[in-house]
């Protein structure tokens, strides 16, 4: 089956290297499915040794406070 470009969607990447520090934001990805966005970000973001990291679809997140 082929994918379509409306089947994509972007996950944010959040990663930490000390289990004691908070995550940070590293960026994003864009896949069709969680499983190939968490082995993209797992490629995409290997620049440290990260000891956590977390995917959110970006659909999932909630605006706080808005910029005008």
């Amino acid at each position: 089956m082929t994918k379509l470009l409306s089947d994509i969607e972007i996950y944010e990447v959040f990663a930490k290297v000390k289990a004691d520090e908070p995550l940070r934001h590293c960026g994003n990805v864009m896949a069709t499915d969680v499983e190939g966005a968490k082995v993209y970000a797992y490629k995409m973001y290997d620049e440290f040794p990260w000891t956590e990291m977390v995917i959110i679809p970006r659909r999932e997140m909630m605006t706080v406070i808005k910029t005008r």
